[in-house]
């Protein structure tokens, strides 16, 4: 298959539904060799299961880290074990994933590596302290390891969408419903679309689309950028 990635080999996690399965099939879609990770392919809070998933994709060029959970709660009713299976998924897992993928990368001096962070990387929203934490996380961490691999023909990168709908905001609405003691519409217009100046959901396509872009040749300068896809949301 011909395309602006063929011959490449592109591992994206969180490909079972909303922005996972948007970005593997662009990718796909310019010829990128795609190995999709979801939760029944391999346990991405586990090193040892991520290892042995890349063991069988062989060198991965292109890595997009997508793989997320929510949960709301204030912190004082915060569940432990929700706190440290989103810290593991929506930020550990990103490490697993990177340093396996690095040291082929390294030899063929290329490779883009695309972190699917939020605007929460940016910005917080009350409730959500695990989740915005761990996205933190992800623009520190790709900013640090697009410092580390910038001589190498190596790009590191973090996309921040706004609220896209996806399976993960459908399912946060009520949980926010029930946090604020509102209605799920209200949730909608009040604390979801109020933050971003469109009044849109961003999506899934938009984001798929900027990050083939950056999985291209053309964004080979372009490394270390935490980039908001929010109608505008962190222009506040």
């Amino acid at each position: 298959m011909t395309g602006s990635l063929a011959g490449k080999t592109a591992v994206v996690t969180g490909t079972a539904h909303g922005i996972g399965t948007a970005i593997a099939q662009a990718l796909a879609d310019e010829g990128a060799d795609v190995h999709g990770v979801d939760k029944d392919t391999a346990d991405l809070t586990d090193g040892d299961a991520v290892r042995e998933f890349f063991s069988r994709t062989g060198a991965v060029d292109i890595l997009v880290n997508n793989a997320g959970i929510q949960f709301v709660a204030p912190v004082d009713e915060f569940p432990v074990d929700k706190w440290n299976t989103i810290i593991a998924l929506n930020l550990s897992a990103a490490f697993h994933t990177v340093r396996l993928a690095l040291p082929k990368m390294k030899e063929k001096k290329w490779g883009r590596i695309i972190q699917i962070a939020s605007a929460h990387a940016l910005v917080a929203s009350p409730y959500k302290s695990a989740y915005v934490a761990a996205k933190h996380g992800i623009a520190g961490f790709t900013k640090t390891v697009a410092l580390e691999v910038a001589e190498q023909g190596i790009t590191a990168n973090a996309i921040c969408p706004g609220y896209v709908w996806t399976p993960l905001v459908e399912k946060q609405i009520p949980e926010t419903a029930k946090a604020r003691g509102i209605t799920e519409q209200q949730v909608i217009s009040d604390v979801l679309l109020a933050a971003q100046p469109t009044k849109q959901f961003v999506q899934v396509d938009e984001v798929a689309a900027l990050a083939v872009f950056l999985a291209s040749d053309e964004a080979a300068s372009i490394t270390g950028a935490i980039m908001p896809v929010d109608g505008g949301w962190t222009s506040h």
